[in-house]
């Protein structure tokens, strides 16, 4: 097995982790939560697994780039900003922080959820934007 092929095995199974812990820790925003917070069972756990999971996705990511020399579709374009839009979303979604409502912190959850599975489209679709 050549390194192209086993680091993009590692980045995609990186990405079912972060989608499986995506889904675990939004869960927290419905169920068993206090106040504004969300749900407080695992959290370090969950915390600890999405770092870890999007740490590995932007690692390989970059190490898969190195690999190709730079050369990339314009739509990676568009999924290294979902990336960051996925991420800043879900920063505000679970930030400790007591003033946000809880109606704030599903609206981002929806706009990651939308930006993670634009992602996943982007890279099945792979569109030629002309």
């Amino acid at each position: 097995m050549d390194a192209h092929l086993l680091t993009k095995i590692i980045h995609m199974t990186a990405v079912a982790a972060a989608l499986m812990v995506f889904v675990l820790r939004a869960s927290t925003l419905f169920i068993g939560v206090q106040g504004q917070q969300p749900n407080p069972a695992g959290r370090k756990a969950l915390v600890a697994l999405q770092h870890l999971s999007f740490t590995v996705v932007f690692i390989t990511g970059a190490i898969l780039l190195v690999m190709k020399n730079f050369q990339v579709q314009p739509w990676f374009y568009a999924k290294i900003i979902l990336f960051l839009v996925l991420l800043s979303s879900l920063m505000k979604a679970f930030k400790k922080d007591d003033t946000i409502l809880l109606a704030q912190r599903r609206a981002g959850l929806v706009i990651s959820a939308i930006a993670f599975v634009a992602i996943i489209i982007l890279v099945i679709v792979k569109p030629v934007f002309a």
